[in-house]
């Protein structure tokens, strides 16, 4: 019984931890300068995000080395 209920509590910690990063879309926030988008990112196969305030919305680049 306290198995299942721990394997419960991680599948909906887990659901909701996916939900909520899937959720939190950077780009098309509405922006005045470069400053207001978020920090450049580098993932890990080594892109780098940059994000640039273009026509008052965030835009995601990707830069490759």
């Amino acid at each position: 019984m306290a198995e299942i209920l721990k394997f419960v509590y991680a599948i909906i910690l887990f659901l909701s931890l996916f939900h909520l990063s899937a959720s939190q879309d950077i780009t098309g926030r509405p922006c005045t300068t470069d400053a207001d988008c978020p920090v450049s990112l580098i993932s890990r196969d080594m892109l780098r995000t940059i994000f640039l305030c273009i026509k008052g919305v965030c835009t995601k680049f990707t830069e490759v080395p």
